[in-house]
């Protein structure tokens, strides 16, 4: 019987085979469209979306790579274009690809909810946001501007960062409103860290913007602090 060292030089000498050079039914695409996506692994099917490798490292091996850098889909996800590019095999163009991809499945996600628009209660913003921000690695501020059937005719987003009055100053936050008429809007931001407790600099530029609101007669009907699959509702907590 051969040593496991033998075994590895005989390996180390096997010519490398790209994707086309595999038999067919190993071929991530061709087995998709013959069994379909379902019976695919994580892998194959980052692949597909990868394209191709780079010399002696498939697509395969890249998002195998990938999948091994992050730990999961889910923290892969979460990842920017700048983080996805450092991994070999990866490149701007690629990283940029995954990046729109797991965009479109979050918003796909969001999506049967988001055709109603509706806003009858938090949890349905809650529904509505929390498959978009629960991987988000940045503190971001929006303002969802309401009709007066309380649909959300629009989302707008005025910060990204630290939330501070700096950066969510009434003007930017009520100018649009002001534009589009809005009838009344809702505050939402996230907390990456994963904890839905409001911060005092939360809380007083909360009642900074609703005295602001009142001034001219936009109200603000809440603000939602989405972390994870959670969420916090000041209006609930009676801080509105």
């Amino acid at each position: 019987m051969a040593s496991r060292g033998s075994q590895t030089r005989v390996a180390e000498q096997l010519p490398y085979r790209t994707i086309r050079e595999w038999r067919e039914d190993e071929r991530p695409r061709e087995r998709l469209q013959r069994y379909g996506p379902g019976v695919l692994a994580d892998a194959e099917l980052l692949a597909i979306l990868i394209g191709s490798g780079t010399y002696g490292f498939s697509a395969v091996d890249v998002a195998r790579e990938l999948l091994q850098r992050f730990g999961s889909l889910t923290e892969l996800a979460s990842r920017d274009v700048s983080e996805l590019r450092t991994v070999r095999g990866m490149g701007t163009v690629r990283a940029v690809v995954l990046s729109a991809a797991f965009e479109l499945a979050r918003r796909l996600q969001a999506e049967p909810f988001a055709a109603r628009k509706v806003i009858r209660s938090p949890e349905d913003v809650a529904r509505l946001y929390i498959p978009r921000l629960r991987g988000a690695r940045t503190e971001s501020f929006r303002v969802l501007l309401l009709n007066a059937a309380n649909q959300i005719v629009r989302e707008a987003l005025v910060s990204e960062g630290t939330l501070t009055a700096s950066l969510a100053h009434p003007r930017e936050v009520f100018r649009l409103a002001i534009t589009e008429s809005a009838a009344a809007v809702i505050l939402l931001h996230n907390h990456p860290s994963g904890n839905t407790e409001p911060s005092p600099e939360d809380i007083a530029l909360t009642r900074q913007l609703v005295q602001a609101g009142k001034v001219i007669d936009i109200p603000v009907l809440d603000h939602l602090i989405i972390a994870g699959e959670a969420y916090t509702s000041l209006r609930e907590r009676g801080i509105l």
